[in-house]
């Protein structure tokens, strides 16, 4: 068990990488200024680009990557644990990854985790979405230690696919993650239902930073940030859309505690669904 300050970093991403990594860098700094030894970034760190030629072009493969590159720095230099929520990179086969990567205090790489599910969606007033036309999905959910707790990763869209987060509670994860951009239409409508949601069913807490306000390529996102106990009940919230930071206190013997209070993860049971037409009982009764 452990006891730690997690924080979550809100940011208003635009076009431009270098500007974004700054506003990264003293966000983190805040936050571990507060006392937090894990801090978090939202989705899509590096840049949030709408044109697919120009986000093409801004994007660059790990080892040149400036996100990941001022992550590693950080991560050594304030002692944490460093997760940027994710970032495009470009890969070796030309495509393109939507990926988180997680930085021990000393500044190494302790893990990459790929978003797995795309948001392909048609959306009210013609909002439209086609990640799919982007990005490649992975394929692996990710558990990762975080010094006496065990954290596990999810992107955005990835909260809506509750499979995803049992498996990693299964596999150890007290604490759950869900970085995003959530568009404004959503996060009104769904954003803290579905985090809470997520944190009850696993008894696990939930830490999601989060993007805000209208970028610079048209796009507006929710903002609120949320760090959730494994209870459901809201910890800490930046209510709002503006850049800022976040903090809450984890204690993981409270996932414990929730765990044993009800012991779903262990009362599952396996089933099999069918389905019968109404035509198959009007027999039976006579």
């Amino acid at each position: 068990m452990g006891i730690f300050k997690a924080a979550a970093i809100q940011m208003r991403s635009g076009r431009e990488p270098r500007r974004n990594v700054a506003d990264f860098e003293a966000l983190v700094r805040e936050a571990a200024g507060a006392g937090a030894s894990y801090v978090q970034s939202p989705e899509m760190t590096g840049a949030i680009i709408r044109d697919r030629q120009d986000r093409a072009a801004a994007f660059k493969p790990e080892a040149k990557d400036e996100v990941v590159a001022a992550a590693r720095r950080l991560s050594a230099e304030l002692g944490i644990f460093l997760h940027v929520g994710s970032t495009g990179i470009l890969r070796e086969d030309g495509k393109i990854a939507n990926r988180a990567f997680l930085f021990g205090p000393d500044g190494a790489l302790v893990a990459r985790y790929d978003k797995i599910h795309m948001f392909d969606v048609d959306l009210d007033n013609g909002e439209s979405w086609r990640e799919s036309a982007t990005y490649e999905p992975g394929s692996e959910a990710l558990v990762a230690d975080i010094g006496n707790a065990r954290l596990g990763f999810a992107i955005c869209y990835d909260m809506r696919f509750p499979q995803l987060f049992r498996a990693e509670a299964l596999a150890g994860a007290d604490v759950l993650t869900a970085p995003a951009a959530f568009t404004r239409q959503t996060g009104q409508a769904h954003w803290h239902i579905l985090l809470r949601a997520r944190a009850i069913e696993n008894g696990a807490f939930m830490v999601a930073a989060a993007q805000g306000g209208l970028h610079e390529d048209g796009r507006e996102t929710f903002g609120h940030s949320l760090i959730v106990d494994p209870w459901g009940r809201i910890l800490a919230e930046a209510d709002h859309d503006q850049p800022g930071v976040i903090v809450a206190e984890v204690d993981t013997a409270l996932s414990a505690e929730a765990r044993k209070k009800i012991p779903n993860l262990r009362n599952a049971r396996e089933f099999a669904a069918r389905s019968v037409s109404p035509a198959a009982f009007r027999g039976a009764a006579s």
